[in-house]
């Protein structure tokens, strides 16, 4: 005979009492979880600044502003490369404004993995790049990318992407190779410009293989710095034109050289913290005491990737990112990003007396870029060098990038920083 079992009519036995004592007993935990989620306001609705209460914010409020500021900062240099199947936000084969030696795919790399990474930072998320929201955030500004050739390379990445919404239009060149360029994007009136100047402050380039350059530190480059009362925001790229032979002058004395002949020999660390130094100075001291507010980036130093001799095949012939242990930044590289990184955090010291009239931030892109040997043209700088079969020697680009490609990250995280920044300022209104 089966056992009965004695739960089944355990409820025969309950008095209308117990059953309702009960019921309480069960009600009283749902009803904490409610007011611990969902708590009463006792905060008067009338009250307001004019009768001399405080109005108490919402949690929903408070939750907002904590998580806006959290969100303010993030370590963009520690992360790794995860596969993207959404890949590049434009197509380089119709993107208009591509230096021919970057465009890869139209030169004809046959591969394509290189396209397929983003950049995801130990910290943070990293947004993939939103044109529409970067031309609302800098309608009716004007944003300078100042520097060397890696300077244009963000440029026209910038342009590429923002392409895919809105059409700029070419307004002015000048100069050799078109280095001073100016564009405009009609449907936010934002105008974006490239201006040439490798070193930042007053040089003068070397003539050919040779010579050598002559920089004055002491000096900024007025070729852009004449135009700052006109620029809303600036990006500085250089460094790579700091490795080359040099006389480097301060003043009316002459400091020393680098890599020439009887001549004081300073290398070019201490030199470039100075240029750094001085065209900091120079829009600090020329947009901080009126004019219109300014935002400054500089981009670290973006590493070569040369493994053996330039014109020789397999120079930057990697067609995967690294991973994180498998490479780190060599010594020169390490100290030309520690030297930038350390300018701008003085240039920030320096323009605290300014408010947020001049806004100063490093692009501290170094150690995600040395993870993409695999994104440089390499022997694509050419139109298809291989068309008539191997040659024996074949010039490689090892320095900038293909476009699409690994650069188009620098313009995502000066993207997150301006949101960042901007709700920044919201939070604490």
């Amino acid at each position: 005979m089966a056992s009965k079992n004695p739960f089944n009519d355990l409820h025969y036995s309950f008095s209308k009492k117990l059953f309702l004592k009960y019921s309480l007993y069960a009600l009283l935990p749902l009803l904490f979880l409610h007011f611990y989620f969902s708590p009463f306001s006792f905060t008067p609705t009338n009250l307001s600044p004019s009768n001399n209460h405080v109005l108490i914010p919402s949690s929903k409020e408070v939750l907002d502003k904590k998580s806006v500021v959290k969100r303010s900062t993030c370590d963009y240099s520690k992360g790794e490369w995860v596969r993207d199947k959404l890949g590049p936000l434009y197509n380089g084969s119709i993107c208009e404004t591509i230096k021919q030696g970057q465009n890869c795919m139209v030169s004809g790399r046959p591969d394509r993995d290189y396209l397929y990474w983003r950049w995801k930072p130990r910290q943070c998320q990293l947004p993939r790049f939103q044109p529409q929201t970067f031309l609302k955030l800098l309608r009716n500004k004007h944003i300078a990318f100042v520097g060397d050739s890696l300077a244009r390379n963000q440029l026209e990445s910038l342009l590429c992407m923002l392409s895919t919404v809105s059409k700029p239009d070419l307004y002015y060149t000048n100069g050799e190779d078109n280095k001073f360029r100016k564009w405009r994007f009609p449907s936010h009136n934002l105008n974006v410009s490239i201006y040439w100047s490798p070193f930042l402050v007053k040089g003068i380039e070397k003539e050919n293989e040779g010579s050598f350059n002559t920089l004055y530190l002491e000096a900024v480059d007025e070729r852009w710095a004449a135009d700052l009362k006109d620029i809303d925001m600036l990006v500085f790229s250089a460094g790579h034109w700091y490795l080359h032979r040099a006389v480097y002058h301060y003043g009316d004395s002459v400091l020393g050289c680098h890599a020439l002949d009887n001549c004081t020999e300073i290398g070019f660390y201490d030199v470039f913290g100075k240029a750094l130094r001085t065209a900091f100075e120079s829009v600090i001291q020329r947009k901080g005491p009126s004019g219109s507010a300014i935002s400054v980036f500089l981009a670290t130093f973006s590493p070569a990737h040369f493994e053996g001799e330039w014109d020789m095949l397999g120079a930057c012939s990697k067609t995967l990112p690294y991973k994180g242990s498998e490479k780190g930044l060599k010594i020169m590289d390490a100290e030309m990003r520690r030297v930038g990184v350390e300018q701008v955090e003085e240039a920030k010291s320096k323009a605290k007396e300014y408010g947020n009239r001049v806004r100063i931030e490093a692009l501290d892109i170094s150690e995600l870029a040395v993870l993409r040997a695999d994104g440089h043209p390499g022997p694509y700088m050419h139109p298809f060098p291989f068309a008539n079969g191997v040659p024996q020697r074949v010039q490689n680009d090892c320095v900038h990038w293909c476009l699409p490609g690994p650069i188009d990250t620098w313009n995502e995280i000066m993207l997150d920083l301006i949101k960042r920044r901007a709700g920044k300022s919201k939070a604490k209104t």
